[in-house]
């Protein structure tokens, strides 16, 4: 009996001397994976958690701790993206407001100051007077439209919209700028009525921004076109050019706010560098997409895809 006892006091011990130097092996371990998270936070690096180990445990533990620094990793670099962008776009917004109001106030000094004036001149200057203002208040206007689109603050109630007079009719409000500036015009809208799900004023303001574009940076290639097809579920209307296009380095960009191309800072073809961004928050209101592909000079062309519908849907 007092043999047996031993025994069992014997393995015991043995599991608890086992126990304790597991528990130490397991000690050793986390410090020295906490020392690595030490290392990782204050080098702000993208290094990831490596140990050897055969503890299953602490496998499972490092594995959920690094896909938690590639999150933290990914935020950041977002973060660091939209400081960049947020900083370049209060500089835009300034130089933009500062344009035409600098000119509204010139045109009022000069209408303070001046000696009397003739009439024809003076109604001159106010009718530039008024113009500038209008710009400016579109301007802002703009901004707000954009603010309010991020909040989710605007109502786009979807139903079954005809995709086809959309692009006859957004073609047709462009007929005289298109013709004073030479452009030749390439239509493709198929016989057959196409139907999307939509917000008719939404997809009216994606077009009016795309052929302003095109009509703006892409006019030196002489020619615009709009082409409508259906692809399986879904419809797509594409507004391309030919003109000097856009780098591939700049194409992930040109949704941003308020990014511009350098020259786009020139008057001959400023615009406010919103309106690609207004077009993609209105595509992905109505639970599409708009994409960019561009080749410069062979064709630039931006495609909104929305979800088709026939005539059964409702």
């Amino acid at each position: 009996m007092n043999v047996l006892l031993l025994g069992v006091i014997v393995i015991l011990a043995g599991l608890l001397v086992s126990r304790i130097r597991s528990n130490a092996r397991r000690t050793s371990e986390l410090r020295q994976v906490r020392g690595k998270l030490e290392q990782i936070k204050e080098r702000r690096s993208g290094e990831k958690l490596l140990h050897m180990t055969r503890d299953s445990e602490l496998q499972a533990l490092m594995t959920e701790i690094n896909q938690l620094l590639d999150s933290h990793l990914r935020a950041s670099a977002e973060h660091e993206r939209t400081r960049i962008a947020s900083r370049r776009m209060l500089a835009n917004v300034s130089h933009d407001l500062r344009t035409p109001l600098t000119v509204v106030l010139g045109y009022a000094e000069t209408l303070h100051l001046r000696p009397p004036i003739e009439e024809a001149e003076r109604n001159d200057l106010l009718a530039k007077l008024f113009g500038k203002t209008q710009e400016a208040i579109r301007l802002i206007d703009t901004f707000f439209d954009l603010a309010k689109l991020e909040s989710g603050d605007v109502d786009i109630p979807l139903s079954r919209i005809n995709v086809s007079e959309s692009c006859r009719q957004s073609i047709l409000q462009f007929h005289e700028q298109i013709e004073s500036r030479g452009l030749e015009v390439f239509l493709d809208i198929p016989p057959k009525e196409l139907y999307a799900l939509g917000n008719k004023g939404a997809l009216k303001r994606i077009m009016d921004n795309l052929i302003s574009n095109a009509l703006r940076y892409g006019a030196d290639g002489g020619v615009i076109g709009l082409t409508l097809r259906e692809e399986d579920a879904s419809v797509l209307v594409e507004v391309w050019d030919r003109g000097k296009g856009i780098e591939a380095a700049h194409q992930g960009l040109v949704f941003e706010r308020l990014y511009t191309l350098d020259d786009s800072r020139n008057k001959k073809v400023q615009g406010s560098g919103l309106g690609l961004t207004i077009a993609r928050r209105l595509a992905e209101a109505m639970g599409g997409s708009i994409e960019l592909n561009s080749k410069p000079h062979e064709r630039t062309v931006f495609s909104v895809r929305l979800k088709k519908l026939n005539l059964r849907n409702s």
